[in-house]
């Protein structure tokens, strides 16, 4: 075999396991020590710059105290008739003693006074890391007050912040699974368990990573968790393909060092050119114009090259270490001599290949009917930032948020109010506005206006009549827009999440535009074909749109929702479908390389199209259906999770890989090369002799791979 780059270190690894494992564990310690010492804290970043909302707000910080920053809200209720206004008193004054409280104000009693509810302004905003994911101060505040009998429920910013924090037992959950479905597929405890160790060596180093990153840049306390999942997700993935490969070569013969080497020179490389294209999908991110996406795009990306770096160091040294007891006990004896690269007795994933190269037309229209149908809800998709009303009941948050409805109305639990400089906004068209929108529909009052102390700024809060997050929130926010004069902003929460999902159902168009051009020109690199990228590219794109399908049709739609523990459909979060789209699009084409290497190895050894498809998919099938079954359960296990946003990225990214896994790869790749036969590979002459040579390289068994094999030169197409 040709001692490629990726060759020398599996060989290096491999010949010397206990220099190797040492090394990278001190390499490990010392990414820890650093970690320790120049990391720094995650810290949110939620402004988004250039937003008319956010130039309220910051207008509102700047002349207003207590105003724009972080906020909560106290709903203080009584089962016993009216509460005691003493007992109201002393919890303003608990609260005014609390940590960054700026303002508190006067209580709003229901109808019946029954239910009060105090809002808590802050000096700071809700991502400052004294007061984000700590409620600690308002709990103490309102503790007298719940032993006096009373119920006590908070929302607001600081709240929901400190809601639902992230429980970590997802990770354990996944790795679990993980390990039973390894061995229950391969039959060996050792081959199940070298995987789930180089995972964990790879979580270590990536969440070390991701710590030195808070260092330098503000990193979302959610983007470890974002990493963890696919970051041990893709480290199982491609460890699993390197033993599998090392398997099979020490099946075909090779001692144990020959096998590791061999097995980083073709796994090892599929892998690294897999990491490739999610790393280019990860950096879509950044393009989505909010700072949270660019960290959750530079923390998982650190993720999977720390993934990476464990395959192809701790895989061949561990492998090596576990010698031939890698292989099942029954699986021993070497493979028979094959000449066309396919065992003698065919296996399963052969024969279904088989089958659906014989009728590609009928099994491409299934499968695409199949897709399209789970797509069509993402049609009605609607998006809006989660908040307290898309939580569970189990939550302070979401109680408050019902409280509040029942008592005073939906829109209470809305925050929208007019700011209007007073330097550029005409006072008298400011009033004949506000007048105006008092009449709006789905405006229930307009509140008188005040002058900010330093007579900067001129206020007016709104209330509207729907939850923040209805359908009719939007218009109605809309309708006011319209109505402001010149100068004034529609400022506060409301507006400001309104904005956020209007920006990124904008930027999702070009993260999708980004993210898909770029992987098809890396795909055309490695595979010299433009078939074969575009293809995948479009198929891709129908998982993930699948993907969206189902999460509509469950949470707003609430088909099975309870099963997931949420008892109310909900608006999909906007966070989501950018989210979805860079990780999934990323993963998916990990399965196409995995695949494809294969195939495209038979290809340029036979020539023969048809056949190299059933070769590759009978070498790759047990492979990729226990690498989707491991990325299924590591993302369900993150669904298990209290936050609803948990909730929707593990289930979109466990149907999406299900469906790439199974629809996709074993249907519509195999049934869709066996269609096109030899124009898959398909490639323009100025394009092939302009493309770098960094293609995949081939399983040879014997001699050089420097000058191509007849079939090769063969197959190096020319345009039909």
């Amino acid at each position: 075999m040709k001692t490629t780059l990726l060759y020398r270190i599996g060989h290096a690894n491999a010949a010397h396991p206990i220099r190797a494992l040492i090394g990278f564990v001190s390499a490990l310690g010392i990414l820890l020590a650093a970690s320790a010492t120049f990391g720094g804290d995650t810290q949110e970043d939620w402004d988004v710059t250039g937003t008319p909302s956010q130039v309220g707000i910051d207008l509102l910080r700047e002349h207003v105290p207590g105003a724009g920053n972080a906020f909560a809200r106290i709903v203080v209720h009584s089962d016993d008739g009216i509460i005691p206004a003493s007992a109201i008193d002393g919890l303003r004054d608990r609260l005014g003693d609390t940590d960054h409280v700026a303002t508190v104000s006067d209580a709003r009693y229901s109808a019946d006074r029954d239910t009060a509810v105090v809002t808590v302004g802050y000096d700071v905003p809700v991502t400052d890391r004294s007061i984000m994911g700590n409620a600690d101060g308002l709990e103490k505040a309102v503790a007298p007050t719940t032993d006096d009998g009373l119920q006590v429920e908070m929302n607001g910013s600081v709240p929901e912040t400190a809601a639902a924090p992230i429980k970590g037992h997802a990770e354990i959950i996944g790795i679990t699974l993980a390990l039973l479905i390894m061995v229950f597929a391969f039959g060996s405890v050792v081959a199940a368990g070298l995987p789930i160790v180089t995972a964990v060596t790879g979580l270590i180093a990536g969440s070390a990573g991701v710590m030195l990153l808070a260092g330098v840049m503000n990193v979302s306390p959610t983007a470890p968790m974002v990493a963890s999942m696919v970051g041990l997700g893709v480290g199982i993935d491609y460890a699993l393909l390197v033993v599998s490969r090392h398997v099979e070569f020490l099946r075909r013969g090779h001692d144990p060092v020959e096998a590791a080497a061999r097995s980083v020179a073709t796994a090892g490389r599929s892998a690294t050119f897999a990491a490739t294209t999610v790393l280019v999908s990860l950096m879509g991110l950044r393009l989505a114009g909010l700072p949270t996406y660019s960290s959750f795009g530079f923390a998982t990306a650190i993720a999977v090259v720390a993934m990476l770096a464990a395959t192809l160091v701790v895989v061949p040294a561990l492998c090596r270490l576990a010698g031939r007891r890698i292989v099942p006990r029954k699986a021993r004896r070497p493979l028979p001599a094959a000449t066309d690269g396919v065992a003698p007795r065919m296996p399963l994933t052969a024969r279904w290949a088989g089958r659906v190269g014989q009728r590609p037309v009928v099994a491409i229209l299934l499968a695409l009917i199949v897709l399209v149908t789970l797509a069509a809800p993402a049609a009605a998709m609607r998006t809006w930032p989660s908040d307290s009303g898309a939580q569970s009941t189990e939550l302070t948050t979401r109680r408050a948020h019902d409280l509040l409805a029942a008592e005073f109305g939906p829109g209470t639990n809305a925050d929208v109010v007019v700011v209007a400089p007073s330097a550029e906004t005409d006072r008298d068209q400011l009033m004949s506005a506000l007048r105006d929108i008092a009449r709006v529909p789905g405006v229930t009052a307009v509140a008188p206006v005040t002058e900010s102390p330093d007579g900067a700024i001129e206020i007016a809060p709104i209330t509207i009549g729907a939850d923040p997050a209805a359908a009719a929130t939007g218009d109605v926010l809309s309708d006011i827009r319209e109505r402001l004069p010149d100068g004034a902003i529609l400022a506060g929460e409301t507006p400001y999440y309104d904005d956020i999902s209007h920006m990124l159902q904008r930027r999702l168009w070009l993260v999708i535009g980004f993210v898909v051009v770029a992987s098809v020109i890396l795909l055309t690199v490695l595979f010299r074909s433009v078939v074969v990228p575009v293809k995948a590219a479009a198929m891709n794109l129908l998982s993930v749109a699948a993907a969206y399908g189902v999460i509509t049709a469950v949470f707003q739609w609430g088909w099975g929702l309870s099963l997931l523990g949420v008892d109310n459909p909900v608006a999909v979060s906007s966070w989501v479908p950018i989210l979805i789209f860079a990780i999934l699009f990323g993963l998916s084409m990990d399965y196409e390389v995995f695949l494809l290497s294969r195939i495209r190895e038979d290809w340029l050894t036979s020539g023969d199209a048809r056949a190299s498809v059933i070769s590759g998919l009978a070498k790759t099938g047990r492979v990729i259906t226990t690498a989707a079954a491991i990325m299924v359960a590591v993302f369900l296990s993150f669904a298990t999770e209290t936050d609803i946003v948990m909730k929707m990225l593990g289930l979109g990214m466990a149907v999406a890989v299900f469906l790439d896994a199974t629809l996709v790869r074993m249907v519509l790749v195999p049934a869709t090369m066996s269609l096109l036969g030899r124009v898959n590979w398909w490639l323009p002459a100025w394009l092939d002799r302009i493309l770098p040579q960094v293609g995949l390289e081939p399983d040879v068994e014997a001699g050089s791979t420097e000058a191509p094999m007849p079939a090769q030169r063969d197959a190096q197409m020319t345009p039909v």
